[in-house]
């Protein structure tokens, strides 16, 4: 007998949501460069070698979902992590793939003694 899912299916597609916006290699760049400070579109263009208009489509996006946060000062648009819980699901998975690799070495390095 199945049974039921405990998340709402409206909650299942925001969960969805977010973790698609995290599958874009472009995304997590600019969130680990806005982990620091808050950037402008030029800055986080120049720092990561994108085009301006690259990283306007990604921030908007982000920005939809609530990731990031947007304040406009003088004629500068300043962008920043609002949901820091994004960053730790990163910390987590980083930590989680550090442990996988140094395994994996362990491993190697034993296998290939005589």
């Amino acid at each position: 007998m199945a049974s039921e899912h405990p998340l709402p299916d409206t909650l299942v597609d925001l969960i969805a949501q977010r973790f698609r916006a995290l599958g874009e290699p472009s995304r997590i760049r600019i969130l680990e460069s806005l982990r620091d400070r808050p950037c402008t579109v030029q800055e986080l263009a120049q720092t990561l070698g994108f085009t301006q208009q690259n990283v306007s489509k990604h921030l908007g996006l982000l920005l939809s979902l609530g990731i990031v946060s947007r304040r406009k000062e003088g004629g500068f648009s300043y962008y920043s992590i609002e949901d820091e819980s994004v960053l730790r699901m990163c910390d987590e998975v980083c930590g989680a793939l550090q442990r996988q690799i140094a395994e994996l070495h362990e491993l190697i390095g034993e296998g290939g003694r005589p």
